[in-house]
């Protein structure tokens, strides 16, 4: 009986009183992967994507840039220098003759062939106008509520900076580049949520509920995908009123975009539900009482929230072209608002842009932009998959 009693294995008996918070299992000691939660997980598997890691910090720039579009701008976007129309860009250099001298900008001389009908600008490379930094120059409102007139960058005493050219009215591109980040990154953020919040209401309902809600939502999400997405967009553009302020027609706008983007993310949604609602701990949240809205939000939503965001961040970039193209067609925003959209409505032109090309300079941040997200959503995407 003794040997018995020797040979039976010893099992660990915790006799502490039991704690629902407690994350490390009974009798061992567990690793640091054992006690991650799913988002550590998914943060370190996010980590080791470089590229996703590079484009994050990239989208992190130019959204830390919304706020201060003021400040950084050497210029009003609004200011028309009549000197200088369809001006080329300038470069900065740092070296002059030989010795430094820092940031600085050669002055532009103007003349006008009667021949060719085209302004022509020589550069006077014997003239150096010095940048400043951290300085007062024109004034405006930040936020349109604070008069202030601080500058990161300004231009030479008596001297331009024109890093990107003017357009036909005189007016400096990058300035207006720079406060078009504010609502073309905008409209993204904005649409992105309104198509979020209709696409987890009707893919819960859908996955959650079944029977005829389904097939009622899949009906609807059917008819919406089967409609031409562009022709829809430039009907409802077209159907805002022409005297709309610029701050009704941006939301009108940002309204569409969210409107018409959520059906995809329903159907994720529901198909995650579907598989979801047969868990054990949805059996045990329904014996214990929970409602039906308390289950879809605080129990089946959350254990797939990751690869919601890597939707959502895969669906900006979309929001963001569909604003830059209705307003490249003029049925987006209008003047005076500045968005990247408005600004290559400028360069619908095509002579213009043969003799004019940095008119396109604005092409440039939304590749940037598009690029990152997609680079920043394939990376979410692979961090958030389980069997990655």
């Amino acid at each position: 009986m003794s040997l018995e009693l020797r040979d039976r294995p010893h099992h660990f008996v915790d006799t502490a009183p039991f704690d629902p918070g407690r994350t490390e299992p009974v009798g061992a000691e567990s690793s640091a992967v054992d006690r991650a939660s799913s988002w550590r997980l998914t943060w370190w598997k996010f980590r080791k994507h470089r590229v996703a890691v590079a484009a994050g910090l990239i989208l992190i720039a130019f959204y830390a840039l919304i706020p201060f579009v003021e400040v950084i701008a050497p210029y009003n976007p609004a200011k028309r220098h009549g000197d200088y129309l369809y001006a080329p860009p300038q470069s900065v250099h740092l070296f002059h003759e030989g010795r430094l001298v820092g940031p600085y900008t050669h002055p532009y001389h103007f003349t006008f062939d009667v021949e060719t009908f085209q302004r022509k600008y020589t550069v006077d490379r014997t003239t150096v106008q010095p940048l400043r930094f951290f300085c007062r120059d024109e004034g405006y409102a930040f936020w349109g509520m604070i008069d202030t007139d601080w500058h990161l960058v300004c231009p030479p005493k008596d001297g331009t900076m024109f890093l990107l050219g003017t357009d036909r009215l005189g007016r400096d591109l990058l300035s207006r580049i720079i406060s078009g980040t504010r609502i073309s990154l905008t409209v993204g953020l904005v649409g992105i949520a309104v198509s979020f919040a209709l696409g987890l209401f009707f893919g819960g309902l859908a996955g959650y509920l079944g029977g005829w809600v389904d097939n009622v939502i899949q009906r609807l999400i059917e008819i919406l995908r089967s409609l031409p997405e562009l022709p829809l967009w430039l009907a409802l553009s077209a159907a805002l009123p022409p005297n709309w302020s610029p701050i009704l027609v941006f939301f009108g706008i940002t309204l569409i975009l969210g409107l018409l983007d959520w059906p995809g993310l329903a159907r994720a949604v529901r198909s995650k539900l579907l598989a979801l609602r047969e868990e054990d701990y949805v059996r045990a949240a329904e014996l214990m009482g929970a409602s039906k809205s308390r289950i879809i939000a605080r129990h089946l939503i959350p254990n797939f929230m990751s690869h919601l965001i890597a939707s959502a961040t895969l669906s900006i970039p979309s929001m963001i072209l569909g604003e830059t193209a209705l307003s490249f067609l003029g049925l987006g925003l209008r003047p005076p608002v500045t968005s990247w959209g408005v600004l290559l409505n400028e360069a619908q032109n095509l002579a213009a842009v043969q003799l004019h090309p940095w008119l396109l300079a604005p092409i440039l941040p939304v590749v940037i932009v598009v690029l990152a997200f997609n680079f920043l959503g394939d990376g979410l995407r692979d961090a958030a998959d389980p069997y990655h």
